[in-house]
């Protein structure tokens, strides 16, 4: 009787070390299979466990700080991860997409949640995006797009819709020399070369104007969404053209760093020469407000919170549309004096 006794104790100790076994092997799978993300432990969220159950990791690679418009959109993700308790590592690329690019890898070896970018340039992405997909972390694009054909090597885009904005810049133009009987001179500053705005919004543009023969592009050139560059682009486009009725800037940034090239030639911008910009920051909606720039596009900046949510979403295992837009619209000098009291950015 002692024996049968012995035996059962034995096997019962066996059938728990089975248990014991296999309930470390599942939590030792989960972890390799995923890489060390939350995305795959949220795949087993049915079961209990959601993003509040443990803090997400969030790895964000911005472009820079080439502008007040990017300043703010830096603030509003990260005021907008602090306040959903998101664990942000932030990456400022400098303008340098392979600076982007070593972020992104070091996002991946710290087996982050979910990554996070708004892309320097277009091109260029799939190889190291593929190493994300591969690493099971999903791919949030802000602001910005790429070009890849393989559109599963991210989850979803958010941001303006770029043609768009030029669009709106075209139609204003279009309609103040609809009734022109000769050609109005225009040069652009266009946006960092390579760039989804510059390249969009160039586009949009250009798409419009074309339906008016007399409103004619005779100088574009890249200011790299700088002020400094935009003061330097035009004041070599004033040396080389004596006529220019109209500059159409790809961001505010740049418009104003052209104002300052406009006065120091002795010009009035918004009289002498029609300016066009787009972004709508504060330091544009000024210039707006005092007539020295006389349409501005607005590209809002605060995408923060809808970020947050996408993040906490995909941790939480649902599906995210693939494109999601921002609410935006446009100012005369006249709406951007009565906006700009209330003006959050």
């Amino acid at each position: 009787m002692k024996r049968y006794r012995k035996i059962s104790a034995i096997m019962l100790l066996a059938i728990m070390m089975v248990f014991t076994a296999a309930c470390g092997n599942s939590g030792s799978t989960n972890k390799s299979n995923s890489g060390g993300t939350t995305n795959n432990t949220t795949q087993s969220s049915n079961s209990g466990n959601t993003s509040s159950d443990k803090k997400i990791t969030l790895g964000f690679a911005q472009v820079g700080a080439e502008s007040g418009w990017r300043t703010a959109n830096t603030k509003s993700i990260q005021d907008s991860a602090a306040d959903a308790g998101i664990d942000l590592k932030f990456s400022d690329a400098q303008q340098k997409q392979e600076n982007q690019i070593k972020a992104l890898r070091s996002f991946i070896q710290q087996k982050v949640d979910v990554i996070a970018f708004s892309p320097v340039v277009e091109s260029g992405w799939d190889t190291v995006l593929k190493e994300a997909k591969d690493a099971n972390i999903p791919v949030i694009l802000v602001d910005r797009a790429v070009d890849s054909q393989d559109e599963s090597l991210y989850v979803s885009f958010i941001g303006s819709d770029f043609v768009e904005e030029g669009r709106k810049a075209g139609r204003w133009l279009l309609d103040q020399f609809k009734d022109a009987k000769e050609p109005i001179n225009i040069v652009e500053l266009q946006g960092t070369t390579g760039s989804a705005p510059a390249n969009d919004r160039k586009a949009g543009f250009e798409e419009i104007i074309k339906d008016n023969a007399n409103l004619q592009i005779i100088a574009s050139q890249t200011g790299d969404f700088t002020r400094a560059k935009g003061k330097e682009v035009m004041q070599a486009f004033l040396k080389a053209h004596k006529d220019i009725d109209v500059l159409y800037a790809h961001n505010d940034d740049m418009a104003l760093g052209a104002i300052q090239a406009i006065e120091a030639a002795g010009l009035k911008p918004g009289e002498d020469i029609i300016i066009i910009s787009v972004d709508a920051v504060k330091d544009g909606m000024i210039a707006a407000s005092e007539g020295k720039i006389n349409y501005i596009v607005e590209c809002n900046p605060l995408m923060g919170p809808q970020v947050m949510q996408m993040v906490k979403d995909l941790v939480d295992g649902k599906e995210l549309p693939k494109r999601i837009a921002t609410d935006e619209t446009a100012f005369t000098s006249e709406e951007a004096k009565a906006a700009l009291p209330t003006r959050a950015y």
